[in-house]
């Protein structure tokens, strides 16, 4: 090699290191584990949207034993996808999360009863008792209960509150009467354990009109104080809603890659491509923006819930369009 053709070779890879270092790092928390709900962050991974926006971006799964709120609170992560009632319920409690953008529009929450136990509707609640998901995710059905008057506290008036665990045992071994399901996971579970669709009636949050804005992308408020951190958002939520439009037009695709980065091995490809298509359903009409409406709708939700409401006042400064008012452009 001639000393010309070594320094140009040396110059290159000193090119070649300056652009891998320029990279900026994010790490990514997810509420649960590795499954087509979170498709999008995954696909912007694999088809490399995150390295055209100059970023190496860190995907952790979350888990049953896993609170995202308490890791980014750590400095563990520092974007957390969570829904919005325990987001805004852990800012009134003092850790003060910033909604950055919302790439789910739907609610895919509901719950799922027997038909065979005589329920016909949420008059029939009372003296049942219904299977939920605690962990921040009781809120919504606390904010239900709340609006019909309900107690949950037991009795012939209200409902007896089973702590239901991340499965659908409790409506298998008829422990309870109904379940906490999401219309892209645990419904599938059920259906797949042998019982028939006829033979269930579900409740949609959306339906009863106490749905609440599901899987937002949340930061530390004190964070956006710093402009460069900010760039980086930007960057990321608009590689972020490119993979989630990729996915939604490419469900299998979506639901292979996916598959591809569950180290668990659980995940079967049969259910990942059903929890993909009915996701889509979700995002869809989503641009990443949070519509002001959806999230005024949240919070008059989770403020009506009578002597025991989610948060007890109205929050300032939740959530900020200033992210994806820039990456949208």
């Amino acid at each position: 090699m001639t000393l010309k053709t070594w320094i140009a070779s040396t110059l290159a890879a000193g090119l070649v290191a300056s652009a891998a270092q320029a990279a900026d790092d994010l790490t990514l928390q997810l509420k649960w584990v590795t499954q087509a709900q979170f498709a999008g962050y995954y696909v912007a991974k694999e088809k490399g949207f995150y390295d055209e926006e100059d970023l190496n971006v860190t995907i952790k799964p979350g888990g049953p034993d896993i609170a995202p709120t308490q890791v980014i609170a750590g400095g563990g992560a520092d974007v957390m996808v969570d829904w919005m009632p325990s987001a805004l319920a852990a800012r009134e409690k003092g850790l003060a999360l910033v909604n950055i953008a919302q790439p789910f529009k739907q609610s895919g929450m509901m719950l799922t009863c027997l038909k065979e136990t005589g329920v016909t509707g949420p008059e029939s609640f009372p003296g049942r008792t219904l299977g939920v998901w605690f962990f921040g995710n009781e809120y919504p059905f606390l904010s239900w209960m709340s609006q019909l008057g309900i107690p949950t506290e037991g009795g012939d008036k209200g409902v007896t509150v089973l702590k239901q665990g991340f499965n659908v045992d409790p409506l298998l071994q008829k422990q309870a009467d109904c379940i906490s399901t999401m219309t892209y996971n645990e419904y599938w579970q059920v259906l797949d354990a042998g019982i028939k669709a006829e033979e269930l009636i579900t409740f949609k949050y959306e339906d009863q009109g106490v749905a609440t804005l599901e899987d937002g992308l949340y930061v530390l408020e004190d964070k956006l104080a710093d402009e460069a951190f900010k760039d980086e958002l930007v960057r990321f939520v608009r590689a972020s809603m490119k993979g989630w439009k990729y996915a939604e037009e490419n469900p299998d695709e979506a639901a292979e890659i996916v598959l591809e980065y569950d180290e668990t091995g659980a995940q079967t490809e049969m259910h990942q491509k059903r929890m993909m298509r009915e996701v889509a359903k979700l995002t869809s009409g989503s641009n990443g923006a949070l519509d002001p409406a959806d999230y005024e709708r949240t919070v008059k939700s989770l403020l009506s819930g009578g002597s025991d409401p989610v948060i007890t006042k109205q929050p300032e400064g939740a959530y900020t369009l200033e992210i994806t008012d820039a990456a949208l452009k």
